[in-house]
């Protein structure tokens, strides 16, 4: 068979994973968890692969299971947790107090500096104004410093969320260049020679 049938055959242009993340974007931007908002989804998701497909990129992580329930239930926990308080301090009209932090991550792939900012701008009260590809850095607005338990809370919680990405995505190298032990749990802990990296607000 020619090259020219197989790109004909190819159809969609991108991998089921792809459609299904872009799938639940859609859902979770959306915030309404119904069947024709997912075929919606799935439908701007196709159409979107197949105007403008990506380009391909090899996938070198390493799929986990456990890593990846254990991400999507922190996930949703968080955007629950977010929306409740964010809804109980507007009806008590209290004035938040925002400030931007100034996060290096310690992953070094576009793509889990990707789903980072993606995942942490997804959770309410906190969104990515800017990120630094070269550096791994990303700067997040805090709606409320009391709400995110302070500065330091704000930092860390931005880092889980990385390594809960990392966990259930990255290869073996991957994790212990981000200084990680591999495990697709936290509790496989950290390489002890590396640095944490400091947080500045502004």
């Amino acid at each position: 068979m020619s090259a020219p049938d197989n790109r004909r055959r190819r159809w969609p242009r991108t991998s089921w994973g792809m459609l299904v993340w872009l799938t639940a974007i859609w859902v979770l931007l959306w915030g309404d968890i119904t069947l024709a908002n997912t075929i919606a989804g799935l439908g701007v998701a196709l159409l979107v692969t197949s105007v403008a497909p990506l380009p391909a990129a090899p996938f070198d992580g390493r799929f986990r299971p456990w890593g990846v329930v254990r991400l999507a239930a922190r996930f949703a926990w968080d955007v629950v947790v977010a929306s409740t308080q964010i809804s109980v301090m507007v009806l008590r009209r209290r004035e938040p107090h925002g400030a931007v932090i100034r996060v290096r991550l310690r992953g070094h792939s576009d793509s889990y500096l990707t789903t980072t900012a993606g995942m942490t701008s997804l959770v309410p009260g906190s969104i990515v104004v800017e990120a630094h590809r070269l550096t791994g850095t990303l700067y997040i607005h805090i709606f409320d410093v009391d709400l995110a338990g302070g500065l330091d809370q704000a930092h860390r919680t931005v880092l889980e969320q990385e390594e809960r990405i990392l966990r259930a995505f990255a290869s073996r190298d991957q994790l212990i260049d981000a200084g990680y032990v591999p495990g697709s749990s936290p509790r496989a802990g950290r390489v002890a020679s590396t640095a944490a990296p400091r947080e500045e607000a502004r």
